[in-house]
């Protein structure tokens, strides 16, 4: 898949960015009670915004308007917060919101590309994937999380002349470690070649590759509210499936999508953006039919073994990465 496009299916654009000429929730803390689920919708006009939605599939709720693009909801730990990306300003950049909509605010302003936050354990920071100033490069970058200020650099891509990825950074439960897709070979079409997942200190030192197949793994890795486990995508576009290895990389198993027989497209559809449940019982995450020929990507929802796979809200549309509330003390809806 042409690096543009995982990109723009993770955020909800790929039927724009993806478009002739032109060929991600997040981190999920503990908590006694599943709040609700966020996740972004893309309009006709080509805006997109951001819903939130009890796990039973009722209660659906409109947190931001506009004819721009607002994606990448992250929730807070304790529930009463959203960060987010947005590109209300002209450029991508993180804003914030209260958990229902209200006092939204932008919080970077690097004129760069900066998506998929993601806020840490204890509030202070927020770690998102950028492309800023003269780096060439997707980088996972650090900020303050209530000023936007101390812009600090994780990633590096040494003995790489041109461009690597460094994407879609998340949080241990315990604030220890960050996730990461990291990769730096793609093919004469700019189709990535060895996107693994990966995980580093919070300092970003000592990194460590967790995966290491054949299959990319180029959209939105999450943790398992207690670490033990992360839930993440492998394969590409057509024939995404989610995954679940222990904390270590062992472990790995299939949860989604057709088997090794099956025939490719896999007439299940195209799995990836995962995000756990506070309770540790279920995971969510988009099953896209597009390469079935059809403009439909809904957010689905699952037992963290796999079961009992459902579609959350019915209808029809292009859905973007969900994100999970914990309900802690004051969270609210």
């Amino acid at each position: 898949m042409n690096r543009t496009r995982s990109v723009a299916l993770a955020i909800g654009l790929a039927a724009t960015l993806a478009g002739p000429g032109l060929a991600p929730v997040l981190a999920t803390y503990p908590g006694a009670e599943n709040g609700r689920i966020a996740f972004g919708q893309r309009f006709a006009d080509g805006s997109s915004n951001i819903f939130s939605v009890l796990p039973d599939g009722t209660g659906l709720r409109q947190l931001t308007a506009g004819s721009h693009n607002h994606l990448c909801a992250a929730y807070s730990p304790d529930g009463r917060q959203i960060a987010y990306c947005s590109d209300v300003s002209g450029s991508f950049e993180i804003w914030t919101m209260k958990q229902n909509g209200m006092k939204q605010r932008q919080l970077t302003h690097l004129d760069a590309f900066a998506i998929f936050p993601d806020i840490s354990p204890d509030g202070s920071k927020i770690a998102f994937l950028g492309a800023v100033g003269s780096d060439p490069s997707d980088e996972v970058y650090v900020v303050d999380a209530t000023t936007g200020g101390g812009l600090t650099k994780l990633t590096d891509c040494p003995g790489v002349d041109t461009f690597c990825i460094n994407d879609y950074p998340v949080w241990s439960p315990d604030g220890q470690r960050i996730l990461f897709i990291h990769g730096e070979q793609f093919d004469a079409d700019g189709n990535p070649l060895d996107e693994q997942v990966w995980v580093m200190d919070a300092n970003g030192s000592h990194k460590q590759q967790l995966t290491f197949d054949n299959r990319v793994k180029d959209q939105v890795p999450d943790w398992s509210p207690d670490g033990s486990k992360i839930a993440y995508q492998s394969g590409g576009f057509g024939d995404g499936q989610i995954w679940v290895m222990n904390a270590n990389g062992s472990g790995q198993h299939q949860l989604t999508g057709c088997g090794p027989s099956d025939p490719s497209p896999c007439a299940i559809g195209d799995d990836f953006g995962t995000a756990w449940s506070p309770d540790g019982t279920k995971i969510a995450f988009l099953r896209d039919f597009q390469s079935l020929g059809t403009r439909n990507r809904p957010v689905y929802v699952m037992n963290a073994d796999g079961s009992d796979q459902h579609q959350l809200v019915p209808g029809t549309g292009l859905q973007a990465v969900p994100a999970w509330q914990p309900r802690g003390v004051g969270a609210g809806d």
